[in-house]
C-alpha cells in the first residue's frame, strides 16, 4: 500500500477581510485511516474542508488532495470524481424523493455499489416515496450518508456527519466509516463529538483559532499524555515544574496538576527533587487532552 499523503497542505491559509479563518495550515493525511478533524466552533474546520474541496480559494498556500492541486479548477473537477463529501447542512434537491434523488446521485457513478444502497436503505429505515423537504434532520443526514458511502470513493471528507442522528443512527454510522476504511476509503471527519472520534479514529488534528495546534495518532497520544498530581509541604511556583512537554500547570495552594504529552518520567523527577510528598500520574483521555490544547491562555 502506498504511503503518499492522500491530503496534503502547505502553510494553507484563508481570510475574510480581517479575519483569519485559516492560517498556515499543514496537513499530512495518511491513506487508508480514519482521521478526526476537531476544533471548537469558529475553528476553521469548515473553510479548511471547503478549501480541500476546491469550492473556495486559499489566500497563500497550497494542497493537494489524492494528487490533485486544489488551486487548479481542472483539478477540482476530477477530484470531485474521487471524493465523496458530506456538508455539515447536508445539502440536498429538496423537491425530489428519497428514490429521485438516489436514482439521480448514481447516475454519475459507474461503480455505484447497488447492493450497498439496498443494505442502507433498509438499515437506515428510508421512505423511498417520501420528499427530501418531509424528511427529519436526522432522516436527511442518513439519505446524505448512503448518497456519499455507496459512491466507492477513494476519499470521504465528512464535516460534522452524525448531526442529527439518534444513538442508533450514530452507530449505524460508525460501523459503515470502520468498514468503508477496512476497504481502502480514507476517512477524514470534523466533529464535536469526542466519544465517536475515540471510538473509530486512527488520527487526530486539531484546529484552533485557524491554526494546527496538534497532529498525532491517537495510540501515541494515548501512551504519551499523563496527568500528573502533586502535593507540596509549601506552596510552589508553577515555574518551577515547567519543562519541556509540560502543557499546563495549575495551581490551587499546595496541589498542582500537571499535564504532560511526553517525558513523565522527567516531572516525576522533578517533582521528586522538589520534595513533593504526593505524586501521582494517570492516563487522560482525548477529551481532556482536547480541552487543555484548545484552552485559551
Amino acid at each position: 500500500m502506498t504511503s503518499i499523503p492522500v491530503i496534503e497542505t502547505t502553510e494553507l491559509s484563508k481570510s475574510y477581510g480581517r479575519v483569519e479563518a485559516v492560517r498556515g495550515v499543514n496537513l499530512s493525511i495518511k491513506p487508508y485511516q480514519i482521521t478526526a478533524f476537531l476544533g471548537l466552533n469558529g475553528a476553521g474546520k469548515s473553510t479548511t474542508i471547503k478549501m480541500l474541496l476546491g469550492m473556495i480559494r486559499p489566500n497563500s498556500g497550497a494542497g493537494q488532495v489524492l494528487g490533485k492541486s486544489i488551486n487548479d479548477a481542472a483539478d477540482s473537477v476530477a477530484l470531485r470524481r474521487k471524493v465523496a463529501y458530506v456538508s455539515e447542512n447536508k445539502q440536498l434537491y429538496d423537491y425530489m424523493t428519497v428514490e429521485q434523488m438516489i436514482r439521480f446521485t448514481k447516475s454519475f457513478y459507474p461503480d455505484w455499489r447497488t447492493e450497498f444502497e439496498r443494505k442502507l436503505l433498509s438499515t437506515y429505515e428510508l421512505p423511498l416515496d417520501r420528499r427530501i423537504k418531509s424528511l427529519s434532520k436526522g432522516m436527511r443526514t442518513k439519505l446524505a450518508l448512503l448518497l456519499a458511502f455507496a459512491r466507492r470513493p477513494e476519499l470521504l471528507i465528512l464535516d460534522e456527519p452524525s448531526e442529527g442522528l439518534d444513538p442508533i443512527g450514530i452507530e449505524q454510522m460508525l460501523e459503515n466509516l470502520v468498514a468503508l476504511c477496512g476497504e481502502g476509503t480514507t476517512v477524514f471527519f470534523s466533529s464535536h463529538q469526542i466519544p465517536e472520534v475515540e471510538r473509530i479514529a486512527d488520527h487526530v488534528c486539531i484546529l484552533h483559532r485557524g491554526r494546527l495546534v496538534l497532529d498525532a495518532s491517537l495510540d501515541d497520544m494515548r501512551q504519551s499524555y499523563r496527568q500528573i498530581d502533586l502535593v507540596f509541604s509549601t506552596p510552589r511556583d508553577e515555574s518551577d515544574i515547567r519543562m519541556p512537554g509540560v502543557e499546563s500547570v495549575r495551581t490551587t495552594g499546595r496541589q498542582m496538576r500537571v499535564v504532560v504529552s511526553g517525558d513523565a518520567e522527567l516531572v516525576v523527577e522533578r517533582a521528586n527533587v522538589l520534595h513533593a510528598s504526593s505524586i501521582e500520574v494517570v492516563p487522560i483521555g482525548l477529551r481532556d487532552i482536547f480541552m487543555e490544547t484548545v484552552k485559551e491562555i
